[in-house]
């Protein structure tokens, strides 16, 4: 996986429990594990994103879609049935607690040359971290959208961790918006790292366990032109410590 790129983020983020890694640098250690030759289209679909809907504040700002995979033991990495997402309160004080179903990610995309190369590369660099082999993996694509009127909200929850064990985040546009800073806290509060996730393929890989994560409120330049941020979200879980939703039915 392009081990002399790799080796230092190991380094990083087992004893930092984060790291960011700039555009550039993202799609030399990507190579390593696939091609991006559907880049295009990909980035295209999130144009097609469907709103959110559960949002408890009330805001009309974030747009998504969802899909769900399995990565077995045997390395294989599987695409599962359409299911909602479900994170409990304790993780999500906003919108948590229930079973939320998006639209799911388009088929061709979520098996395409660029989702399966994302999830190779991530699944090779957190198993370098720890002993788990079988994973429950969850990939969400996100848009948020600011107005004059309602700035948008990345992370609406606040600081938070997502109850899983690693989360890379990975931008995929940035569109005539200011602010969306990261910051990363410790498990006490205290900030240790920020940085702005501002030109393509630029990541933030997380140990979910050790920081908690938030991204601030973006907000037009141009509030006549349309404004949004675009990310993919993958979260990895040891399949073990899964927690099903207390309804599967939508």
């Amino acid at each position: 996986m392009g081990a002399g790129l790799a080796e230092p983020l190991h380094a990083t983020v087992a004893q930092q429990g984060f790291a960011f890694v700039e555009g550039y640098e993202m799609k030399a250690l990507l190579a390593s594990a696939g091609t991006l030759s559907d880049w295009d289209r990909f980035a295209r679909s999130w144009n097609a994103l469907a709103l959110d809907t559960y949002m408890a504040d009330g805001g009309r700002y974030r747009r998504r879609r969802h899909a769900v995979y399995e990565a077995a033991a045997d390395g294989s990495i599987v695409r599962g049935a359409h299911q909602p997402h479900y994170q409990s309160l304790d993780y999500n004080v906003l919108n948590g607690g229930i079973a939320r179903w998006f639209e799911p990610i388009d088929a061709s995309v979520g098996s395409g040359a660029t989702m399966r190369t994302i999830l190779a590369w991530s699944r090779a660099f957190f198993e370098t971290l720890t002993a788990c082999r079988h994973w429950h993996v969850e990939t969400h694509q996100f848009r948020i959208e600011a107005r004059a009127a309602e700035p948008g909200r990345p992370t609406p929850e606040g600081i938070h961790r997502d109850g899983v064990d690693y989360v890379i985040v990975l931008l995929v546009d940035r569109v005539n918006i200011a602010r969306g800073t990261t910051t990363v806290h410790s498990v006490d509060g205290h900030e240790v790292g920020s940085f702005t996730l501002a030109a393509p393929l630029d990541a933030a890989l997380l140990d979910d366990a050790k920081v908690a994560h938030g991204v601030t409120p973006i907000e037009p330049v141009d509030p006549a032109s349309p404004a949004y941020r675009d990310v993919l979200v993958v979260t990895w879980l040891d399949h073990a410590r899964r927690i099903r939703p207390p309804s599967s039915h939508r």
